[in-house]
């Protein structure tokens, strides 16, 4: 398709064209994650241009959809068989300062851990409140009015949205946390849940009780969480670490989240990759966040190491950045996860589960909600995870690879074989996902 000018195409416009798409296609797919304008004009045909930076807000609510969408897609995408929008793309010209605003503070909080108490107080008023919903609320609900099918949401936002206009929605919660606004229409028949494990649903009766919502328990479909096909592909490939570097993937967030122990892990870490023989190799991810790319280029020069090319698996320290989310997602599966023995990250269902799916020990930076130590938890029962001691990072690793007890196995290859071991809850949360849409879908056409 030849490429058309993007001086030609509108925010209306691309709201059209995902509206027919969410129209014809059989698994309507919405999130609020990030605007990806550049990407989606590329998607239809468009020039698009890839220095602009996307307005993120989260990678979980990003990367967790688009591995439900490329799951349906198969090998290669077909907007007839799933088709993903975020409203975000589609917000006037008015209330795109509305929608700069928020990234700015979410961005403001992740980088100064003193203001961590401000976001807690705001998370007690609950994401129903979130500034940007009125910004949102008139692009979704246009965009999806003409799908013929339910929408499979992966936000919450999104989802409530939909079920006060009496949509048809299966809600996807992604952590083993049940936040109450998950609750506001869970008594409508209209309305299926997604959850990690039998815990989750377990918390789910018990809120909704305790609230005296009434709600059906078939309508909460434990299924695990969303995986990319890409992951589940690298695992293959993969064996427990044993001997030679360490391979570290060192990650933030959608947010630039835990700035302040990323610039201490690479002032550790970087004199380590100088010496003949380091105890690991790092790639850094610095998502789309131009102040954490620079902070990774500033040490590594006043250290004297050089930054390889992303894609140089013999360099001893990489970084992987772009301005966009689809393209920065795209860089961690592929020379992020893929090749890692080992991430370091905030234990954020996404990460954790992705490094898990991966064949990855973890090792957690801190935590930013009560649903983040609740993932950390299930990966530390299952011996995939540790806290990292940021400030002895290079002694808790060494003392980590050293063999212990009669079979002479350190805690990281009996991490990562945790990994490998795990049961399909943690690798077919894609796939049990859409089985449960599909089977929601054919029983409203069976109804209408």
């Amino acid at each position: 398709m030849p490429k058309l000018s993007s001086a030609s195409v509108t925010s209306a416009r691309l709201s059209q064209l995902d509206k027919n798409r969410l129209a014809q296609t059989a698994i309507p797919i919405a999130t609020v994650s990030a605007s990806f304008i550049e990407d989606l004009k590329g998607w239809y045909g468009y020039q698009e241009n890839e220095t602009i930076p996307d307005v993120v807000f989260s990678r979980a609510h990003y990367s967790m959809a688009v591995a439900l969408a490329k799951t349906a897609w198969g090998n290669e995408m077909d907007p007839k068989k799933a088709w993903l929008i975020d409203p975000t793309n589609y917000v006037t010209a008015k209330d795109w300062q509305r929608i700069q605003l928020t990234e700015f503070v979410g961005k403001t909080i992740a980088r100064h851990s003193l203001l961590k108490i401000i976001k807690d107080i705001i998370d007690t008023f609950g994401r129903s409140k979130l500034p940007i919903l009125k910004s949102i609320e008139g692009p979704l609900l246009w965009v999806t009015e003409d799908a013929q099918q339910p929408i499979l949401s992966l936000h919450i936002a999104v989802g409530n949205l939909l079920a006060a206009a009496n949509r048809d929605v299966v809600q996807v919660i992604t952590d083993p946390h049940v936040r109450e606004e998950y609750l506001l229409y869970a008594n409508k028949p209209s309305v299926t849940f997604c959850v990690f494990d039998d815990k989750t649903k377990t918390e789910f009766l018990e809120k909704a009780a305790i609230l005296h919502i009434p709600v059906d328990p078939d309508r909460v479909v434990v299924t695990g969480s969303p995986i990319d096909p890409t992951i589940l592909a690298a695992r293959k490939h993969k064996a427990a670490w044993r001997r030679g570097a360490l391979k570290i993937c060192l990650t933030t967030g959608g947010l630039g989240t835990n700035k302040q122990e990323i610039a201490s892990i690479l002032d550790q870490v970087l004199p380590e990759l100088r010496k003949k023989n380091p105890l690991c190799k790092v790639v850094v991810y610095a998502g789309t966040h131009i102040d954490i790319a620079e902070l990774v280029h500033a040490k590594a020069t006043a250290a004297q190491v050089k930054i390889g090319a992303f894609n140089d698996v013999t360099a001893g320290l990489r970084l992987l950045y772009h301005p966009q989310i689809t393209d920065a997602n795209e860089l961690l599966l592929e020379y992020g996860l893929a090749w890692a023995d080992g991430i370091i990250s905030k234990p954020s269902g996404d990460m954790a589960y992705d490094a898990a799916a991966a064949g990855c020990f973890l090792l957690t930076l801190k935590e930013w909600g009560v649903w983040e130590e609740n993932v950390r938890q299930v990966f530390e029962e299952r011996g995939i995870a540790r806290k990292l001691e940021t400030e002895h990072m290079i002694e808790q690793l060494t003392a980590l690879t050293k063999a212990q007890g009669v079979r002479g196995t350190s805690w990281v290859e009996t991490a990562m074989n945790a990994a490998f071991a795990l049961p399909s809850q943690f690798l077919k949360g894609s796939e049990n996902i859409l089985t449960t849409y599909r089977k929601v879908a054919a029983e409203k056409t069976k109804i209408t």
